[in-house]
C-alpha cells in the first residue's frame, strides 16, 4: 500500500512530513475547513504527488488549483458528477473520487465512475466531509465489486495499526492502493505530530 497524508497546511510542516516521504501530500481548498490553504506549497520531492482537495467547486477554480499549485491529483470530495470528473480528464492528473460510509454502503453508485476515475476513496460518513476522525466498518468492502483501485480513509491512527494488518489480509484489501491519513496525526487541525506520523510508517510496510 501507498500513504496519503491528507489536510497539510503550515510551511515548515510539510516539509518535515514530505521528509518522511509519503507518497501523497494533500491541501484543502476549502473555505469552510479548518485546513483550508491558502498559502504557496513548498518544494517538494518529485516522488511526492501534491494532491488538491476540493468540495463541490467551481471547475474553473479547480483548473486554477491545478495551475498555480501544479498539482499531480485531485481529490473530489461533495457530489461531483461523472461528467465533473470527466471534464478533468484532460488535464493529465489523477482523480480520485471520494464516497462516504457508515455501517453500509451502496456499491451501486461507483459505476458511473468506473473508467473516468482513477481512484476511489472511501471515507467515514460524519457531519464533516472529511477530518471527522473515526473509522467505518472495514468489512464493508468485503462485498467490493469493482476492479478500480481505493483509497481507505477516516479516522486512521497509531491505534488502528493491528487492524490494517489484518485489513491487508482479507479479501477487501485486494484493491486497496493507499491509506489515507489525516486528523488521527494532529496536534492541530492542519498540524502534523512528525513523530506519530514516523511511528505509523515504521510499523506498516508501504511500497515505494
Amino acid at each position: 500500500m501507498k500513504l496519503k497524508v491528507c489536510g497539510m497546511k503550515y510551511q515548515d510542516n510539510i516539509k518535515h512530513v514530505a521528509a518522511l516521504q509519503p507518497d501523497y501530500l494533500g491541501f484543502i481548498f476549502y473555505e469552510k475547513s479548518a485546513r483550508n490553504f491558502d498559502t504557496v506549497i513548498p518544494k517538494l520531492p518529485k516522488s511526492i504527488k501534491k494532491t488538491g482537495v476540493f468540495v463541490n467547486a467551481d471547475l474553473e477554480f479547480v483548473l486554477d488549483k491545478i495551475k498555480k499549485h501544479n498539482l499531480q491529483a485531485v481529490q473530489l470530495h461533495g457530489e461531483e458528477s461523472p461528467e465533473y470528473c470527466k471534464e478533468l480528464q484532460s488535464k493529465n492528473i489523477e482523480i480520485f473520487k471520494v464516497f462516504s460510509i457508515k455501517d453500509e454502503f451502496d456499491f451501486s453508485i461507483l459505476k458511473p465512475y468506473e473508467g473516468i476515475v482513477h481512484y476511489f476513496l472511501f471515507d467515514t460518513k460524519g457531519k464533516l466531509p472529511g477530518g471527522n476522525g473515526y473509522t467505518f466498518d472495514w468489512t464493508v468492502l468485503n462485498n467490493y465489486p469493482s476492479t478500480t483501485p481505493f483509497f481507505l480513509s477516516g479516522g486512521i491512527g497509531l491505534n488502528q495499526i493491528e487492524d490494517i494488518k489484518k485489513f491487508q489480509q482479507s479479501e477487501a484489501s485486494k484493491h486497496c492502493y493507499a491509506l489515507d491519513v489525516n486528523s488521527k496525526f494532529e496536534i492541530e487541525p492542519g498540524l502534523k505530530n512528525i513523530e506519530d506520523l514516523k511511528e505509523f510508517k515504521q510499523n506498516l510496510s508501504f511500497r515505494t
